[in-house]
């Protein structure tokens, strides 16, 4: 997929990685673009070609009084007034065949969530809109199965899909990255790596997911060395009190170093 198809990406042309990045989920519109206008300093400074994300709904939660969302369209607005204000692209999740045709109307990129991924009609919906469509690599799929999922889209008459990985299931309450999963999906993909999610730690007694976000840098850093195409990073001004993920979210005031870092070995990678 050629990332220059994404509308109103920018710096598509400097040979770095890109970026997805943003909150969990849409709080409302004042975090929503508070969080926006950091990314796109630090994207713009360092020419990363930047996709904003943000979900307008929370679906596939572990406990019925968990926050799902402010409302579809309120949050879909929300999406379309950050891309209209900085003049960038969105990408958000859907998780049924009616959010792809609606969602659609507002952002540039759809998602599927990776519990989803297996789901043709689901698949086939978003490959339809003509939008760009966003793999999740399911947890419980090997990197080689995910050609599949690609198929589907590309039969759909649609050439414009990525596959992203998020960790595998190691047991019952643990992710693990495999980084030969990387090279094998380039094969047939772009493919961008989920730093945060690949730390979450599921499954908890109290219903709430877990994490590990001392280990963003050293995942982000070993994505960018095997070769991933795009980096996607959840990220908040405050995500101790963050409504969903803030468990494994980077602190946004942490994400200009990490990318200068990253920016860095990319070059140094792109030297071999």
């Amino acid at each position: 997929m050629n990332i220059n198809n994404i509308p109103q990406i920018k710096n598509a042309d400097k040979d770095n990685f890109f970026l997805l990045a943003g909150p969990c989920a849409i709080e409302g519109e004042e975090m929503a673009m508070r969080i926006a206008e950091k990314i796109v300093s630090i994207t713009d400074k360092l020419e990363i070609p930047y996709v904003f994300k943000g979900s307008f709904k929370k679906a596939n939660r572990s406990r019925v009084d968990s926050f799902t969302g402010i409302g579809d369209e309120k949050a879909l607005k929300i999406l379309q007034k950050v891309s209209k204000e900085f003049g960038i692209p969105t990408i958000t999740d859907i998780h049924t065949n009616e959010d792809a045709a609606m969602a659609a109307e507002y952002v540039d990129v759809l998602q599927i969530p990776a519990f989803l991924v297996r789901q043709t009609d689901l698949v086939v919906a978003a490959a339809e809109t003509g939008k760009t469509v966003n793999l999740k690599k399911g947890q419980f799929m090997s990197p080689e199965s995910m050609k599949h999922a690609v198929q589907k889209v590309l039969d759909s008459n649609n050439e414009k899909v990525m596959v992203t990985d998020r960790g595998t299931m190691f047991g019952y309450q643990d992710m693990i990255v495999d980084f030969r999963g990387i090279p094998t999906m380039k094969q047939f993909s772009t493919t961008v790596l989920d730093v945060t999610h690949s730390l979450q730690q599921p499954n908890q007694t109290s219903g709430v997911t877990g994490g590990r976000p001392e280990m963003i840098e050293t995942i982000a850093k070993a994505g960018i060395a095997t070769g991933v195409d795009g980096i996607f990073i959840e990220t908040h001004f405050d995500p101790a009190n963050a409504k969903s993920d803030g468990a494994n979210m980077l602190h946004l005031d942490l994400l200009e170093g990490l990318m200068t870092k990253l920016v860095a070995l990319r070059k140094t990678v792109n030297q071999f």
